[in-house]
């Protein structure tokens, strides 16, 4: 399931940050006995919009570089047209057409269209990119089929889809099957060599940091087509609702998040902070400026900045680390106190393309096993966990979010076609804690 038609592209915003892109941390280095495809990966796209037919091209390019065969096979959306037309285009795509076999019934539509794609025959893996309230129900049907999975961030938005995607993720591990995200820093050699430094010591022990995603805003303001109902119109502008997106904190800044777990290894204790909505002209209940105070072990506190202000505003997208002996940008460079730094000076390939060579050689056993279920869902969680603060005016502690809350955004049922009635804007102090 994805967008309609004219979408704003997260990946062209996502170009706004000078620091780009990303890297992975590998879920485990031990030798496995790989679940390995045939000579050729025949994956599937679930969520056929800009974002999908971006990271399929990053696939395909990836394969490439790795001299690896792969082929689409299946499409699947929300909207039949949506995935016919990106069916349509790879066929027509000079650069892409040999890596294209999808036979016309395998192009698929309706909130069922992931599962007829999950049965279609000699499917290797999947692509999803729908928006991230489906990517708990989508990811870990697709394990159960037994498909190695590449999903994009973030993976849940709210605990219930949390826990949905750390048991995927070891059910994952009992199939040996490869899970990437779209946490591309984490890919990124520049960012995979600072932290690596950052965590073996460079810069002492750390005692803080700042986090941000602060840039315009991405607008969802589609009109509701005269046959719509209220929740094909609410995904036709998923980026407005949370229950769709995880509100900008969640969908967008987990990148940064995602860097500030890495780098500091571990999980945080509690969080609190406070945001609202100010400025946005479209419909929907998401905010457009979340601030966020995380608090890790040994009393450690790091800061979480997003905002989605247009006008002349602060733009800042980055990351930023100190410790006892220095400070760092996390993504290539190093300063230390009275002493010798570091900047990164080496290969530094695309790191949209470099997840998909992850990917591709992992499922292919020619690489490091990847299964970053767990890893992305802790970094989706802990935005959703600043999210779940701003919006009620609480402090509130990871253990609880992740095991006691009982928030599960959307509609009960998102498969429906009936009527339903989105929440309305947060109003902290006022919106309960659940």
């Amino acid at each position: 399931m994805q967008e309609k038609p004219n979408a704003v592209s997260r990946r062209d915003f996502m170009k706004v940050s000078a620091a780009g892109a990303a890297g992975l941390a590998i879920a485990n280095l031990a030798p496995v006995i790989y679940a390995a495809s045939a000579d050729t990966i025949k994956v599937g796209l679930i969520g056929c919009g800009g974002r999908g037919t971006d990271a399929t091209r990053n696939f395909m390019d990836a394969a490439g570089n790795v001299k690896a065969p792969v082929k689409l096979v299946a499409t699947a959306d929300l909207w039949a047209d949506r995935a016919k037309g990106a069916a349509e285009g790879f066929r027509k795509n000079e650069k892409y057409k040999d890596n294209v076999d999808i036979a016309p019934e395998n192009a698929f539509g309706g909130f069922d269209a992931y599962k007829k794609l999950l049965a279609v025959d000699g499917l290797t893996a999947i692509i999803t990119a729908a928006p991230p309230g489906f990517r708990p129900h989508h990811v870990p049907a697709a394990i159960a089929a037994g498909k190695h999975v590449f999903m994009e961030k973030p993976v849940c938005v709210d605990p219930w889809g949390f826990n949905e995607i750390v048991k995927a993720g070891k059910m994952a591990d009992e199939k040996k099957l490869t899970v990437v995200a779209g946490t591309q820093r984490r890919h990124q050699n520049s960012y995979r060599e600072c932290v690596k430094r950052i965590r073996d010591g460079m810069i002492g022990d750390l005692v803080g940091g700042a986090y941000y995603w602060m840039g315009g805003p991405v607008t969802h303001n589609r009109p509701r087509g005269k046959d719509m109902t209220d929740i094909e119109w609410q995904i036709s502008n998923w980026y407005a609702w949370s229950w769709t997106c995880g509100d900008h904190i969640v969908e967008q800044h987990v990148h940064n998040i995602d860097i500030m777990l890495w780098v500091m290894g571990k999980l945080p204790e509690k969080a609190v902070g406070c945001g609202g909505r100010q400025e946005r002209p479209e419909p929907g209940n998401i905010f457009d400026h979340h601030a966020v105070e995380f608090t890790f072990p040994g009393d450690i506190r790091v800061q979480s900045y997003c905002t989605h202000f247009p006008g002349e505003v602060a733009g800042r997208v980055s990351e930023y680390c100190v410790g006892t002996k220095g400070k760092s940008n996390c993504g290539g460079g190093i300063e230390v106190f009275g002493g010798q730094g570091y900047n990164f000076s080496g290969e530094n390939p695309n790191p949209y393309v470099k997840e998909h060579e992850d990917f591709i050689n992992s499922v292919l056993g020619k690489g490091d096993h990847y299964n970053e279920c767990e890893q992305v869902a802790n970094s989706t969680m802990a935005a959703v966990l600043g999210r779940m603060c701003t919006y009620t005016g609480r402090e509130i502690k990871w253990d609880w979010a992740t095991k006691a809350s009982k928030l599960k955004l959307g509609p009960e049922n998102p498969e429906a076609f009936g009527p339903y009635e989105a929440d309305p804007v947060a109003m902290p102090g006022k919106t309960k804690l659940i």
